[in-house]
Protein backbone atom coordinates (compact mmCIF):
# COMPACT_ATOMS: atom_id res chain seq x y z
CA UNK A 1 0.00 0.00 0.00
CA UNK A 2 1.12 3.45 -0.68
CA UNK A 3 2.08 5.98 1.96
CA UNK A 4 -0.69 8.51 1.98
CA UNK A 5 -0.54 10.83 5.06
CA UNK A 6 -4.56 10.72 6.32
CA UNK A 7 -4.59 14.52 5.79
CA UNK A 8 -4.36 13.91 1.98
CA UNK A 9 -7.63 14.28 -0.41
CA UNK A 10 -6.74 11.63 -3.25
CA UNK A 11 -9.95 10.79 -5.77
CA UNK A 12 -10.68 7.55 -6.23
CA UNK A 13 -10.01 7.77 -9.89
CA UNK A 14 -6.11 8.06 -9.36
CA UNK A 15 -3.35 5.73 -9.67
CA UNK A 16 -1.29 5.44 -6.93
CA UNK A 17 1.80 2.64 -6.95
CA UNK A 18 2.64 1.09 -3.76
CA UNK A 19 5.59 2.55 -2.94
CA UNK A 20 4.74 5.94 -3.45
CA UNK A 21 4.59 8.48 -0.28
CA UNK A 22 2.55 11.43 -0.37
CA UNK A 23 2.53 14.43 2.25
CA UNK A 24 0.05 15.77 4.49
CA UNK A 25 -2.68 17.80 2.94
CA UNK A 26 -1.66 17.09 -0.72
CA UNK A 27 -4.79 17.26 -2.91
CA UNK A 28 -4.71 14.92 -6.09
CA UNK A 29 -7.63 15.25 -8.49
CA UNK A 30 -9.51 12.47 -10.78
CA UNK A 31 -7.18 10.24 -13.38
CA UNK A 32 -3.89 11.46 -11.67
CA UNK A 33 -1.04 8.74 -12.23
CA UNK A 34 1.84 8.28 -9.25
CA UNK A 35 4.34 5.93 -10.29
CA UNK A 36 6.36 4.28 -7.22
CA UNK A 37 9.67 5.90 -5.70
CA UNK A 38 7.73 9.16 -5.81
CA UNK A 39 7.83 11.58 -2.50
CA UNK A 40 5.02 14.28 -2.31
CA UNK A 41 5.53 17.22 0.11
CA UNK A 42 3.05 18.36 1.99
CA UNK A 43 0.09 21.17 1.00
CA UNK A 44 0.93 19.70 -2.98
CA UNK A 45 -1.85 19.87 -5.51
CA UNK A 46 -1.49 17.61 -8.66
CA UNK A 47 -4.33 18.50 -10.92
CA UNK A 48 -6.36 15.77 -13.53
CA UNK A 49 -4.44 13.49 -15.89
CA UNK A 50 -1.31 14.91 -14.72
CA UNK A 51 1.42 12.09 -14.47
CA UNK A 52 4.46 12.00 -11.95
CA UNK A 53 6.63 9.84 -12.91
CA UNK A 54 8.90 7.18 -10.92
CA UNK A 55 11.41 8.15 -8.77
CA UNK A 56 10.74 11.84 -8.58
CA UNK A 57 10.66 13.88 -5.57
CA UNK A 58 9.19 16.96 -4.56
CA UNK A 59 9.18 19.34 -2.31
CA UNK A 60 5.98 21.19 -0.44
CA UNK A 61 3.19 23.90 -1.52
CA UNK A 62 3.94 22.82 -5.20
CA UNK A 63 0.94 22.98 -8.09
CA UNK A 64 0.95 20.50 -11.33
CA UNK A 65 -1.33 21.68 -13.34
CA UNK A 66 -3.31 18.77 -15.54
CA UNK A 67 -1.78 16.65 -18.55
CA UNK A 68 2.16 17.63 -17.27
CA UNK A 69 3.99 14.85 -17.26
CA UNK A 70 6.71 15.42 -14.48
CA UNK A 71 10.03 13.31 -14.17
CA UNK A 72 9.50 11.30 -17.25
CA UNK A 73 12.72 9.14 -18.85
CA UNK A 74 15.28 11.20 -20.31
CA UNK A 75 14.88 11.54 -24.19
CA UNK A 76 18.59 10.37 -24.70
CA UNK A 77 19.87 7.34 -26.27
CA UNK A 78 22.53 6.70 -23.88
CA UNK A 79 20.25 5.60 -21.20
CA UNK A 80 19.51 2.35 -20.43
CA UNK A 81 16.84 2.87 -17.88
CA UNK A 82 19.06 3.59 -15.20
CA UNK A 83 18.55 4.90 -11.79
CA UNK A 84 17.92 8.79 -11.68
CA UNK A 85 15.82 11.42 -10.29
CA UNK A 86 13.98 14.54 -10.85
CA UNK A 87 14.55 16.51 -7.55
CA UNK A 88 12.19 19.48 -7.49
CA UNK A 89 11.79 22.35 -4.32
CA UNK A 90 8.87 24.17 -2.92
CA UNK A 91 6.14 26.35 -4.38
CA UNK A 92 6.30 25.84 -8.39
CA UNK A 93 3.88 25.83 -10.87
CA UNK A 94 4.11 23.61 -13.32
CA UNK A 95 1.38 23.92 -16.02
CA UNK A 96 -0.58 21.99 -18.22
CA UNK A 97 1.15 19.96 -20.43
CA UNK A 98 4.57 20.70 -19.48
CA UNK A 99 7.27 17.99 -20.12
CA UNK A 100 10.09 17.59 -16.35
CA UNK A 101 12.20 14.75 -17.55
CA UNK A 102 14.91 12.94 -14.78
CA UNK A 103 18.52 13.12 -15.18
CA UNK A 104 20.78 10.03 -16.77
CA UNK A 105 23.81 7.88 -15.46
CA UNK A 106 26.19 9.66 -17.36
CA UNK A 107 25.45 13.54 -16.68
CA UNK A 108 24.89 12.60 -13.18
CA UNK A 109 22.37 11.36 -12.19
CA UNK A 110 19.75 14.27 -11.55
CA UNK A 111 17.80 16.84 -12.86
CA UNK A 112 17.10 19.55 -10.41
CA UNK A 113 14.29 22.66 -10.11
CA UNK A 114 14.70 24.85 -7.46
CA UNK A 115 12.06 26.55 -5.60
CA UNK A 116 9.54 29.05 -6.65
CA UNK A 117 9.41 28.99 -10.46
CA UNK A 118 6.79 28.57 -13.06
CA UNK A 119 7.14 26.55 -15.52
CA UNK A 120 4.64 27.74 -18.37
CA UNK A 121 2.48 25.24 -20.65
CA UNK A 122 3.87 22.81 -23.05
CA UNK A 123 7.24 24.03 -21.42
CA UNK A 124 10.12 21.46 -21.80
CA UNK A 125 12.91 20.78 -18.95
CA UNK A 126 15.22 17.87 -20.31
CA UNK A 127 17.39 15.32 -18.62
CA UNK A 128 20.22 16.74 -16.24
CA UNK A 129 19.33 20.05 -16.31
CA UNK A 130 20.08 22.32 -12.98
CA UNK A 131 17.79 24.99 -12.35
CA UNK A 132 17.99 28.10 -9.54
CA UNK A 133 14.91 29.65 -7.88
CA UNK A 134 12.30 31.88 -9.27
CA UNK A 135 12.59 31.40 -13.00
CA UNK A 136 9.89 31.93 -15.43
CA UNK A 137 10.03 29.57 -18.42
CA UNK A 138 7.21 31.02 -20.76
CA UNK A 139 5.16 28.99 -23.00
CA UNK A 140 6.84 26.29 -25.03
CA UNK A 141 10.18 27.13 -23.85
CA UNK A 142 12.71 24.75 -23.93
CA UNK A 143 15.56 23.20 -22.43
CA UNK A 144 18.09 21.32 -23.74
CA UNK A 145 19.94 18.11 -21.61
CA UNK A 146 22.91 19.62 -19.18
CA UNK A 147 21.52 23.39 -19.06
CA UNK A 148 21.96 25.21 -15.77
CA UNK A 149 20.02 28.15 -15.19
CA UNK A 150 20.44 31.01 -11.90
CA UNK A 151 17.92 32.58 -10.30
CA UNK A 152 15.22 34.83 -11.75
CA UNK A 153 16.21 33.84 -15.28
CA UNK A 154 12.96 34.39 -17.70
CA UNK A 155 12.52 32.79 -21.28
CA UNK A 156 10.37 33.83 -23.07
CA UNK A 157 7.79 31.94 -25.45
CA UNK A 158 9.00 29.62 -27.96
CA UNK A 159 12.67 30.13 -26.82
CA UNK A 160 15.09 27.37 -26.82
CA UNK A 161 18.22 26.70 -24.92
CA UNK A 162 21.00 24.26 -26.69
CA UNK A 163 22.21 21.16 -24.36
CA UNK A 164 25.13 21.89 -21.91
CA UNK A 165 24.57 26.21 -21.88
CA UNK A 166 24.30 28.23 -18.82
CA UNK A 167 22.18 31.13 -18.54
CA UNK A 168 22.78 33.50 -15.68
CA UNK A 169 21.14 35.05 -13.03
CA UNK A 170 18.68 37.71 -13.98
CA UNK A 171 19.28 36.94 -17.84
CA UNK A 172 16.61 37.28 -20.04
CA UNK A 173 16.19 35.15 -23.25
CA UNK A 174 13.62 36.69 -25.78
CA UNK A 175 10.61 34.94 -27.47
CA UNK A 176 11.04 32.85 -30.41
CA UNK A 177 14.84 33.16 -29.62
CA UNK A 178 17.78 29.94 -29.56
CA UNK A 179 20.87 30.14 -28.42
CA UNK A 180 23.76 28.14 -28.47
CA UNK A 181 26.35 29.75 -25.86
CA UNK A 182 26.29 30.65 -22.98
CA UNK A 183 23.77 33.75 -21.60
CA UNK A 184 25.98 35.96 -18.84
CA UNK A 185 23.94 37.43 -15.29
CA UNK A 186 22.33 40.37 -16.05
CA UNK A 187 22.34 40.48 -19.69
CA UNK A 188 19.54 40.23 -21.85
CA UNK A 189 19.64 38.27 -25.47
CA UNK A 190 17.02 37.84 -28.32
CA UNK A 191 17.09 36.66 -31.99
CA UNK A 192 16.95 33.37 -34.03
CA UNK A 193 20.37 32.86 -33.43
CA UNK A 194 20.27 34.93 -29.91
CA UNK A 195 22.75 37.85 -29.51
CA UNK A 196 23.63 39.73 -26.45
CA UNK A 197 21.83 43.11 -26.85
CA UNK A 198 22.63 44.54 -23.20
CA UNK A 199 21.44 44.48 -19.47
CA UNK A 200 18.08 43.58 -18.56
CA UNK A 201 16.93 46.58 -17.85
CA UNK A 202 13.49 46.35 -17.44
CA UNK A 203 13.84 43.18 -15.34
CA UNK A 204 16.46 44.30 -13.25
CA UNK A 205 14.32 48.27 -12.49
CA UNK A 206 11.11 45.89 -11.68
CA UNK A 207 13.62 43.98 -9.34
CA UNK A 208 14.53 47.66 -7.47
CA UNK A 209 18.49 47.51 -9.13
CA UNK A 210 20.15 50.75 -7.90
CA UNK A 211 21.08 53.19 -10.31
CA UNK A 212 24.85 52.61 -9.60
CA UNK A 213 24.67 48.80 -10.17
CA UNK A 214 22.16 49.25 -13.86
CA UNK A 215 25.18 51.93 -14.90
CA UNK A 216 28.11 49.02 -14.03
CA UNK A 217 26.26 46.38 -15.81
CA UNK A 218 25.74 48.63 -19.06
CA UNK A 219 29.79 49.49 -19.02
CA UNK A 220 30.39 45.75 -18.37
CA UNK A 221 28.27 45.19 -21.80
CA UNK A 222 30.19 48.10 -23.24
CA UNK A 223 33.71 46.66 -22.32
CA UNK A 224 32.98 42.81 -22.62
CA UNK A 225 31.16 43.41 -26.45
CA UNK A 226 31.83 46.64 -27.59
CA UNK A 227 34.97 48.12 -26.45
CA UNK A 228 38.61 47.45 -28.66
CA UNK A 229 39.75 45.45 -25.78
CA UNK A 230 40.67 41.78 -25.38
CA UNK A 231 38.22 40.07 -23.38
CA UNK A 232 40.69 39.19 -20.71
CA UNK A 233 41.74 42.49 -20.50
CA UNK A 234 38.13 43.98 -20.40
CA UNK A 235 37.39 41.58 -17.36
CA UNK A 236 40.20 42.50 -15.24
CA UNK A 237 39.34 46.33 -15.93
CA UNK A 238 35.97 45.64 -14.55
CA UNK A 239 37.11 43.76 -11.61
CA UNK A 240 39.56 46.46 -11.10
CA UNK A 241 36.87 49.16 -10.99
CA UNK A 242 33.81 47.18 -9.58
CA UNK A 243 35.39 45.37 -6.44
CA UNK A 244 33.09 46.56 -3.94
CA UNK A 245 29.96 45.31 -6.82
CA UNK A 246 29.19 41.46 -5.88
CA UNK A 247 27.20 41.26 -8.83
CA UNK A 248 29.59 42.46 -10.69
CA UNK A 249 31.73 39.81 -9.38
CA UNK A 250 29.51 37.47 -10.65
CA UNK A 251 29.19 38.34 -13.94
CA UNK A 252 33.02 38.23 -14.08
CA UNK A 253 33.13 34.78 -12.60
CA UNK A 254 30.56 33.39 -15.53
CA UNK A 255 32.14 35.03 -18.37
CA UNK A 256 35.53 33.69 -17.03
CA UNK A 257 33.93 30.16 -16.90
CA UNK A 258 32.52 29.82 -20.01
CA UNK A 259 33.55 26.50 -21.43
CA UNK A 260 31.44 26.89 -24.76
CA UNK A 261 31.56 31.02 -25.16
CA UNK A 262 29.37 33.55 -24.71
CA UNK A 263 26.85 34.66 -26.80
CA UNK A 264 27.84 37.23 -29.39
CA UNK A 265 26.70 41.18 -28.99
CA UNK A 266 23.69 42.39 -31.17
CA UNK A 267 22.92 46.47 -31.25
CA UNK A 268 24.87 48.14 -29.03
CA UNK A 269 22.91 48.85 -25.43
CA UNK A 270 23.06 52.64 -25.45
CA UNK A 271 20.23 52.06 -28.26
CA UNK A 272 17.92 50.90 -25.63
Amino acid sequence: MADIHPTAQVHPSAVIAPSAHIGEHVQIAPYVVIEDDVHIGPHCRIDPFACICQYTRMGRDNHVFHHASVGGAPQDLKFQGEVSWLEIGDNNRIREFSTLHRGTGSGGGVTRIGSDNLIMAYAHVAHDCQLGNSIVMSNNATLGGHVEVGDFAIFGGLSAVHQFCRIGNHAFLGGASAIGQDLPPFMLASGHRAKVIGPNVVGLRRRGTSQELMQALKTAYRLTWNADLPRKEALEQLEQTYANLPELLDFIGFVRGSERGIAAAGRNSDEM
